[in-house]
């Protein structure tokens, strides 16, 4: 079992696209906070507007995607409303893309 690391669950999470704005979750600024016990990993996200339609999908395909990572036997994602998500969040990555830079 290889040694499971936050920068290697942020690579990851990196594989999840958002499906209504077709980017991934992490340069989005969704994901808030990460937490490893072991081989338990607690995840702390957000959606773009407390109302998107997308967030079983991507709660239950980030949960998914932990799970795949080698290491990884349990898996905890929880969403959050607060703070709200805001674009001065995002990578710089995802805001040029965005036309935010």
């Amino acid at each position: 079992m290889s040694e499971i690391a936050e920068d290697m669950i942020k690579e990851a999470l990196k594989d999840m696209i958002d499906p209504e704005l077709g980017y991934n979750i992490v340069d989005l600024g969704l994901i808030y906070g990460v937490a490893i016990r072991n081989a338990h990993v607690d995840v702390v996200m957000t959606m773009t507007t407390p109302g998107c339609p997308a967030t079983n999908y991507i709660q239950e395909g980030t949960r998914e995607r932990l799970l795949a990572i080698e290491g990884v036997e349990t898996a905890t994602v929880n969403v959050v409303w607060s703070p709200p998500w805001e674009p001065s969040i995002m990578s710089d990555d995802a805001k040029q893309y965005f036309g935010f830079a």
